[in-house]
């Protein structure tokens, strides 16, 4: 028999919360800082994310409201606007 899946909610920033264990993790995780490229797990997760796609660099962003203006910024100027359909969000 197969063990039922579990559904992962992934809509919301806000929707998702950690376990214990990712807590911990995060506490005990060694910090650094990523604007100047010292922080060793953010170093790691990109080569990490850019390997798996085999692209030549990746970057983390912390929420999908972040990746979204990120994209944004990186396909449209200042004072552009974005259309979308009508089942779309950002």
């Amino acid at each position: 028999t197969q063990a039922p899946r579990q559904t992962i909610d992934l809509r919301s920033d806000t929707l998702t919360q950690p376990c214990e264990g990712m807590r911990g993790a995060m506490a005990s995780a060694e910090l650094g800082d990523d604007v100047f490229g010292e922080d060793p797990t953010v170093n790691e997760l990109e080569e990490f994310a850019a390997n798996m796609f085999g692209k030549p660099s990746a970057m983390f962003t912390p929420s999908g409201t972040m990746a979204n203006l990120c994209a944004l910024a990186a396909r449209c100027g200042r004072g552009d606007e974005i259309i979308l359909g009508k089942y779309n969000h950002i």
